[in-house]
């Protein structure tokens, strides 16, 4: 009892702000209790949000590689909003327990081509999620990549303070100071629009102190009656997806609808992207909105912009209770599958992990999804070759080097294939390959990887 007390202890000190304080726990956590790792399976989740953007259960990037790690993943990828804050600690943490690991970024672009219909977005017209993949390390502040990409955070943190100053003169009763009830929320100043409703609500049970008060209030504000209100307070993923909408998203109090100049346009981010030696990459929702029902037309825009891979969050597309809805989003999943997979576009899947109730973990061996499981890993391996080519041997699956010498995106993305299905690195690995230097790591790759395919 007292060992798993102290696993339990340990997994929880994984998540404190302080990041000295969450490696001595992972320290702890492979002395004392290294067999609760398991070996690598076949199941993936190459999207995960740490606490530097939104997790819904305040995990960081050393908890959630102890959790994948636990339940024995092939490989994992974290993916905050705007910031790169977590790379290190995971691509660190993904060796100390011997995983495959990426690292991604997402944001928010717009695409003048889209500009009068909903994309990803829902409400936002124009407006789509977009995601740079595999990047190798943070770009320096005084670079142009890493003035740039504070230029995203502050882009964001502007658009959310605009946010919370338009709630708080709808709801001065619960006004919340950015600074002092948003920030501290999050270690390193990424808060997004989940933490600003967390905010909210909290405040309220502050100001209102008594349960019936608080659902009172809510009650007005979400128009709902008190019984329900009641109920949706004792289910907080159920209140947060409800004050979210009621106040950030289209018709809600805080909405605005965004222009050309509210995000960045897809061009500069994917020029971004590639600058950092990472991977452009398309993300998609269910394949129901007017800019997503032409699945083909959608990424050939987007490659046109510089997009070369493509990413699915797979649960939204099956596990739904309405059967004609499931039949028809899991008919639209074929079809973006079938389509990136005939432009030789990689696959990278993942549940995000930024509400509670969502999936750890999809389960490719279900039936849902097990036509398309093979796609999904060979997306993971490739991303998790291109992590490791670029961490050691300064080689990008989108760079003028892969271009030159694999012409052909069959053959490229069979060579980044086998590279991330080798065995999972650990420190002493990665030391040899600091060790040995860009050229000569890359051919130790290439040659492994060729007997591996052999």
């Amino acid at each position: 009892m007292g060992r798993m007390s102290s696993l339990q202890t340990l997994e929880g000190r994984l998540n404190a702000f302080d990041a000295a304080e969450r490696s001595r726990a992972l320290a702890a956590l492979l002395r004392d209790h290294a067999g609760a790792l398991r070996p690598a399976g076949t199941n993936v989740n190459m999207h995960c949000h740490s606490f530097f953007s939104y997790n819904a259960r305040g995990f960081s990037p050393s908890r959630i590689a102890w959790e994948t790690g636990k339940a024995g993943l092939y490989a994992a990828g974290l993916c905050d909003f705007d910031v790169l804050d977590g790379l290190e600690e995971f691509h660190d943490a993904g060796l100390r327990t011997r995983q495959r690991t990426t690292v991604n970024v997402e944001t928010r672009a717009y695409l003048k081509e889209y500009a009068g219909v909903d994309i990803n977005s829902p409400g936002e017209q124009g407006v789509t999620y977009i995601m740079g993949a595999g990047f190798g390390c943070r770009p320096a502040a005084d670079t142009p990549q890493g003035r740039e990409m504070d230029g995203y955070k502050q882009r964001a943190r502007r658009r959310n303070e605009a946010l919370v100053l338009r709630v708080n003169a709808a709801l001065p009763a619960i006004a919340v100071d950015y600074q002092h009830d948003v920030l501290p929320l999050t270690p390193a100043g990424g808060a997004t629009e989940r933490h600003i409703v967390l905010a909210y609500i909290r405040k309220s049970r502050d100001v209102f102190e008594h349960p019936d008060k608080d659902a009172r209030f809510w009650a007005d504000v979400l128009r709902k009656p008190f019984e329900e209100i009641v109920e949706l307070l004792a289910d907080q993923p159920a209140m947060e997806e409800a004050v979210r909408a009621r106040l950030v998203k289209r018709g809600g109090i805080g909405y605005e609808a965004p222009s050309a100049g509210t995000f960045p346009p897809v061009e500069e981010f994917t020029a971004w992207v590639r600058a950092c030696d990472a991977i452009p990459m398309t993300t998609w929702l269910d394949g129901t909105s007017g800019g997503e029902k032409d699945a083909r037309a959608l990424l050939e825009c987007m490659r046109d912009k510089g997009a070369v891979a493509l990413n699915i969050i797979p649960d939204r597309n099956w596990n739904i209770g309405d059967a004609a809805a499931r039949d028809l989003k899991r008919g639209k999943l074929a079809e973006i599958v079938a389509v990136a997979d005939a432009m030789r576009q990689p696959i990278n899947i993942g549940t995000e992990m930024n509400r509670l109730g969502l999936p750890f973990v999809d389960d490719l061996d279900g039936e849902a999804l097990r036509p398309h499981r093979e796609v999904f890993l060979r997306g993971a391996r490739i991303m998790v070759g291109h992590a490791l080519l670029l961490r050691y041997a300064g080689f990008s699956y989108a760079g003028d080097k892969a271009r030159r010498e694999f012409p052909e995106l069959e053959a490229r993305n069979a060579f980044f294939e086998a590279v991330g299905g080798l065995p999972p690195l650990d420190v002493a690995g990665a030391r040899r390959l600091e060790d040995l230097g860009a050229e000569k790591a890359y051919a130790s790759f290439r040659d492994v990887a060729r007997k591996e395919s052999a």
